[in-house]
């Protein structure tokens, strides 16, 4: 091979890793610029799904209330009949209720939920028509009386809402409800998700 011959072939394979370099180089800037894009693609997402939820909550209080009831012996017309007994409890909560969206909340329905040793427990609140009915029929429980909240409550963005609930009874024994595993209540919105709520104060028995 000649001198002028080897030069040119060297020149050659020059260029090519030269050109080779230029490639590789575009290659590595794409994969860089790329790996960027989906990083703030991952951020943004990440970012709007960690919006926080359109209601926030606190339970104030909780009372609980156990009856234990013997029928009377005769019926209406004073003739004997056997005697029955039942046993219920009466949950009351004080909550307040915060709307942290841009739109306002509709609430439609309170419903609390204990676990027992046979399974999962609920009840519905009673509607505010029939709040003081609840104390007519057990004036002892007086001193739990407080500033209705309506099943119905509309709450506007930013705004703060409290008040006390009474739920319908659950019909279990005191024994059954005192060896309960966990307490809770969940608060549904129109057009929203719900909210559950754990009490972080102690069931007072009332």
């Amino acid at each position: 091979m000649s001198l002028l011959r080897q030069d040119s072939s060297e020149l050659d394979d020059a260029a090519l890793g030269e050109e080779f370099t230029k490639g590789s180089s575009h290659v590595v800037w794409a994969s860089i610029a790329a790996a960027v894009l989906v990083i703030i693609a991952i951020a943004a997402y990440v970012i709007t799904g960690q919006k926080p939820p359109p209601a926030s909550g606190e339970i104030i209080a909780v009372w609980a209330h156990p009856q234990h009831t013997v029928t009377p012996g005769f019926d209406a017309a004073g003739a004997p009949m056997p005697q029955e007994s039942y046993d219920r409890i009466l949950v009351f909560a004080q909550l307040r209720l915060h709307n942290q969206s841009d739109k306002p909340l509709f609430l439609y329905e309170i419903v609390t939920s204990a676990t027992l040793e046979d399974g999962i427990h609920a009840s519905n609140a009673v509607p505010k028509s029939e709040y003081e009915h609840v104390f007519v029929a057990y004036p002892e429980l007086s001193a739990l009386h407080g500033k209705a909240l309506s099943l119905d409550t509309t709450i506007d963005p930013g705004q703060t809402v409290e008040g006390t609930i009474v739920f319908h009874p659950f019909r279990v024994t005191k024994q059954k409800w005192d060896v309960r595993k966990d307490l809770s209540f969940t608060f549904k919105f129109q057009y929203q998700p719900s909210l559950v709520l754990t009490p972080h104060v102690a069931v007072i028995e009332q």
